[in-house]
């Protein structure tokens, strides 16, 4: 029974059903403010009690070498790599586990991760078909050639879905390494149209194509001490585990093409022209963007089609994955960005068609330098020598390069939602460098830590940006929608990516609201600033996992947070605190004091109510001596009384007279005949703690503002009350007036005078056009209509 319990909890952790374990479920007490040492893991010699890393924490590691042939024509990606992998695990390996996302994109292959469907309101022509029993082959995913060793000899493998099990020829042990060999090929889907991360966008305008090549080679699983093989299948939701290594990625592609990849290009002087690369080392000691590949020369290039090819070289190190895009459509504009934290000289660079120009020429390559100078400022100094984005119609993220949206019209104009939802999303994205790619959570199972942990930080540099920046995801009051929907359409954080069914408001929304509400009204912006950047200092180019983050921000900043990871990340409970009731009183000056009387009788004698078995077994004992029967000394009189030996009348009445107290003297009198005492009585209608926060407004106008911590609710996390007392006549009472903890329903946050709405205003649900994410066609946006 007991080996069945721990399988359970096993199956438990591994899928992410994590149960909000509660101490005292039936009482009104003892289940918030519970400790989570219930539900974390137990601290080892990998991970401690703190949250930092143990001292036998480790992981593995995998270098690769990659050669890459893009065949524009046939829309193929042509791919050879050797990878050496690194067993730093304590353990021995029989097999090793590698990723094949591009099966994802199969019909036979996939994951078959289905989604109920109903009727369809409208279709297109491109999607309405009939259904395929059984399903035929769309003719993508990956087709593996071969898995060698090192000196070609074949080895086996075994591939299920989007996964590829390598059986080795022999055990790897702890400590060694061993290095293979694989070649593939795909065909590269069209992204426009079957959705994914990577593939090709067409423009029928000009007939080039736009590649972005992602999740494009058999990429090595992660074996780590909290999960050994992180082999969950990729269904196109729950993104990436992967190791840390080196990379040098060769891509041969048409000769008029622009590359641009993770990490540094060791040949521009073999692909560049010599203008090109002059203004690529300009660029490098400039403070404001520059052309290197200028607009009239991708205009140019996309008439040409050359038929040669040329080879670009790219090399990244401490890594744990690589992505590139190529174009002949490609203006290309880069600067020089100097981290102060540890001096290091970054290229900021955006690579984009012409169609994005108005826009990107503008805003990318600057909102790139502000991102990762802002973030290096809340976490760690932005390690690596590049930081790219890439126009392509969508939002993706790897290291040192991601893709984005922002498209003007055709006459160059742009809507403000196009423009700041573009600069929203090159944040997004470039901020995705940290999290996950330097802090390297597991994606595939804990979305949140990816998602939620970044879009936290966008938050804090839109901000920086512009304070009128209109920010979607982060404070408190914008996660209100989501936490008053029905508990049946609701699930914890605490859930694995695959099983979410709000996936942006739980994954990405709610945990940066909590980490705002955290900082800006739990903890204070410096307390939680320095515990946040001691996590990301401790897990920088590690795997955390959610304990690990939950004990750092307990542990570095003193503050016993658990009450808050327990309600905001493992529960669904929404916050709704009430005022219920104000009573006001007034205190009395004129009465005079008399001495005050009690009276009461006399105790009756301190004796167990019931004689025990105890009792009774230690008078029978023989061997038992009482101390009061050795010592008589110690029967005193109330050893009599208990026994019956000493008479007292328990029943007659005695009064005691005191008189402690006098009239207030008249100074005394004039200093408090103007307090007031007002008894607030608060009810926790949704669940949540949280701080109570007040406003009072005083009949003279002016305002006192108050902050209760949540632990007010310790002893009752059902009602509370606290007094206050004012020598000012009170008006009014505002609860949350800021909106700062997420309150989903205001109407009973007042007591008072309640003002009237000056205005109305009409509500209605926008139709967004295009194709292109963030495009707003068929309206005139405010510069054209200037």
């Amino acid at each position: 029974m007991k080996l069945k319990s721990i399988a359970l909890f096993l199956f438990c952790s591994l899928f992410g059903f994590a149960q909000n374990i509660q101490n005292n479920p039936t009482g009104n007490h003892g289940n918030k403010f519970e400790q989570l040492g219930t539900i974390l893991p137990t601290p080892n010699v990998y991970r401690t009690a703190s949250g930092a890393p143990g001292h036998q924490y480790w992981q593995q590691r995998a270098d690769y070498e990659i050669n890459a042939y893009l065949d524009e024509e046939k829309l193929n990606l042509k791919g050879s790599e050797t990878i050496t992998y690194y067993n730093n695990s304590p353990d021995d390996l029989e097999y090793l586990w590698l990723q094949l996302d591009e099966n994802q994109q199969s019909s036979i292959k996939n994951a078959n991760y289905q989604s109920p469907s109903t009727l369809a309101e409208y279709s297109t022509t491109d999607r309405l078909r009939t259904t395929d029993l059984p399903a035929k082959d769309n003719g993508l995913g990956v087709n593996i050639e071969k898995v060698t060793d090192a000196s070609g000899k074949a080895i086996p493998y075994y591939i299920n879905k989007t996964m590829m099990r390598i059986d080795l020829p022999k055990i790897l042990k702890s400590k060694e390494k061993i290095t293979f060999k694989i070649e593939w090929n795909y065909n590269i889907p069209d992204r426009m149209k079957n959705g994914g991360r990577g593939g090709y966008e067409f423009f029928p305008e000009d007939g080039n194509h736009l590649f972005t090549m992602t999740q494009w080679f058999p990429r090595m699983c992660v074996y780590s001490d909290f999960k050994g093989w992180q082999n969950n299948q990729f269904t196109g939701r729950g993104e990436f585990a992967l190791a840390f290594g080196n990379y040098k990625v060769t891509m041969n592609v048409p000769a008029d093409h622009v590359v641009a990849g993770t990490g540094e290009c060791q040949n521009y002087s073999q692909v560049l022209s010599s203008a090109q690369l002059s203004r690529y080392k300009q660029a490098e000691n400039s403070s404001e963007p520059i052309e290197i590949v200028t607009l009239d020369e991708a205009k140019k290039a996309e008439k040409s089609k050359s038929k040669e090819r040329k080879t670009w070289i790219f090399e990244a190190k401490d890594v744990r994955d690589f992505a590139w895009t190529s174009s002949r459509k490609f203006i290309w504009d880069g600067m020089r960005v100097t981290i102060p934290e540890n001096g290091n000289k970054v290229m900021a660079m955006s690579l984009y068609p012409k169609e994005a120009y108005g826009l990107y020429r503008k805003f990318s390559t600057k909102a790139v330098a502000h991102t990762i100078l802002t973030y290096s400022e809340y976490t760690i100094p932005y390690p690596y020598p590049v930081a790219q984005s890439v126009e392509a119609a969508n939002g993706m993220e790897y290291p040192m390069i991601c893709f984005n949206f922002g498209r003007t019209e055709k006459d160059g104009t742009y809507s403000e939602g196009t423009k700041n939802g573009m600069i929203g999303v090159i944040i997004h994205e470039v901020g995705h460098n940290f999290f996950p790619m330097i802090i390297n959570s597991d994606e595939r199972q804990w979305s949140w830590m990816d998602e939620g942990l970044n879009t936290f930080v966008e938050y804090l540099t839109e901000e920086r940006w512009d304070n009128k920046f209109p920010s979607k995801r982060g404070p408190a009051h914008t996660i209100v929608d989501y936490m008053k929907l029905p508990k049946d359409q609701l699930e914890p954080i605490m859930t694995n990516s695959e099983n979410i069914n709000q996936f942006g408001p739980n994954a990405y929304s709610k945990p940066a609201t909590g980490l705002n509400i955290l900082r800006e009204t739990i903890m204070g912006r410096e307390l939680f600033d320095k515990a946040f950047k001691t996590y990301a200092r401790r897990w920088a180019f590690k795997h955390p996992e959610p304990a690990d983050f939950f004990r750092t921000m307990n542990d570095a900043s003193a503050e016993n947070l658990d009450w808050f990871w327990r309600g905001w990340f493992y529960g669904i409970d929404p916050v709704d605190i009430a005022i219920d009731k104000v009573t006001v009183a007034a205190p009395e000056f004129n009465v005079d004091p008399k001495p005050r009387e009690r009276t009461y009788t006399v105790d009756k004698p301190q004796v167990n109510s019931f004689e025990d078995i105890s009792k009774i077994r230690n008078r029978e004992d023989k061997n038992i001596q009482f101390y009061t029967d050795v010592d008589k000394e110690t029967r005193d009189f109330y050893w009599r009384y208990a026994r019956g030996l000493e008479k007292v009348d328990t029943n007659k009445k005695y009064t005691v007279k005191s008189d402690n107290t006098e009239k207030p003297s008249s100074a005394d009198i004039e200093r408090l005949k103007n307090i007031r005492a007002y008894q607030i009585d608060f009810s926790n209608k949704g669940g949540l703690v949280m701080p109570i926060i007040l406003e009072f407004t005083f009949e003279d106008g002016t305002k006192l503002n108050d902050k209760i911590p949540a632990q007010i609710w310790r002893k009752d996390e059902n009602k509370v009350s606290k007094t206050y007392y004012f020598d000012k006549k009170l008006k009014s009472i505002q609860l949350d007036p800021m909106r700062e903890t997420a309150d989903i329903d205001t109407s009973n946050n007042f007591w008072g005078e309640i003002a009237e709405p000056v205005s109305k205003f009409n509500v209605f649900k926008q139709k967004q056009e295009g194709s292109a994410r963030g495009a707003a066609k068929g309206m005139v946006n405010p510069m054209q209509a200037k």
